[in-house]
């Protein structure tokens, strides 16, 4: 009898639900991936679920803080996280003492987007590719650096990857997101920035910031003469990441599932794809089920990669 009230209970909530706001927190800063990608979706879930969808920006700590505050919220359906591979998988790998586990305190709600990072630098650097970026660093060791928008974030890794399979001694400069460690670029203070191609590329597209490297296992649509990874030679450092909306565990199933069905229709708008596509990023809508596989099996892959690299912190 429980069960069955339990289930008429659930039920009743889906077909209520929303009845109110909807918010998805950013775990970084405006202007990073995390935020540009929820912005890019808000209008259409706005008409598809009939409530206005609000972007929170909880920045911090490589996105853990925005990340425990969703982990941590009533899971009604009205708190979701735009999330992805960094905060929720490397950052608890790195971080023993992070307070949040990121298969147990979740619900996967549907992955939007797949795309590379890349490596950027200031067309005022000497290096115009990787080759020459890695001569550059190897002639001047523990001299030119690279910033991150964290210590622990995805792009923090990538740049430990360079270190471990060119060779190098880039020295790391976290910030606080991207924004502050593209700025920084800009001005000239750090020799190179890695993060996802969305955050760059009107910088790059006004000639403001070049493109050394893509990170994936293909060149991009709209920057085809950018190498990847494994033409720059280093194949070991190829690295994809991904972008997807969760919510907090314990959400019920019946939400979860209207979710995934609006955001599956919104993704597969032609629009939609184009302005993601524009972004340098695929996307790649999917259900709760396969999305919540594809982060236990990224938590069991990167446990094994970042002990093999020996990066932990306190």
């Amino acid at each position: 009898l429980f069960l069955v009230i339990a289930g008429v209970t659930q039920l009743a909530l889906a077909q209520e639900y929303p009845n109110k706001p909807i918010r998805i927190i950013a775990p970084f800063s405006p202007g990073s991936t995390l935020d540009i990608l929820p912005r890019l979706l808000a209008p259409q879930l706005i008409q598809a679920l009939g409530q206005p969808v609000i972007i929170e920006n909880r920045a911090g700590a490589a996105g853990a803080i925005g990340t425990d505050a969703a982990a941590k919220a009533t899971p009604d359906g009205y708190t979701l996280l735009m999330s992805a591979i960094g905060p929720q998988v490397h950052t608890p790998i790195l971080y023993p003492k992070t307070p949040y586990h990121p298969v147990k305190d979740f619900a996967a709600v549907c992955q939007v987007a797949t795309g590379p990072l890349s490596i950027v630098a200031n067309p005022s650097t000497p290096a115009k590719n990787m080759k020459e970026l890695v001569a550059l660093a190897k002639q001047q060791p523990g001299k030119l650096n690279f910033g991150s928008s964290g210590v622990g974030s995805v792009n923090h890794l990538l740049g430990e990857m360079v270190n471990l399979y060119a060779g190098t001694k880039l020295v790391h400069v976290p910030y606080k997101g991207n924004a502050d460690a593209i700025n920084s670029l800009l001005a000239g203070d750090v020799t190179v920035v890695m993060t996802a191609v969305p955050a760059v590329v009107s910088l790059v597209q006004a000639g403001k910031l070049r493109v050394i490297v893509i990170t994936g296992p293909k060149r991009i649509p709209n920057m085809p003469e950018v190498p990847t990874m494994a033409e720059a030679g280093l194949p070991e450092a190829e690295m994809v990441t991904w972008f997807g909306l969760v919510a907090p565990a314990a959400t019920p199933k019946p939400i979860i599932d209207r979710l995934n069905r609006e955001l599956v229709k919104v993704m597969n708008m032609p629009d939609v794809r184009e302005l993601f596509s524009k972004q340098g990023v695929d996307p790649e809508p999917n259900s709760p089920e396969e999305f919540a596989k594809m982060i236990r099996d990224d938590y069991a892959r990167w446990t094994k990669v970042i002990r093999a690299t020996g990066l932990k912190f306190d």
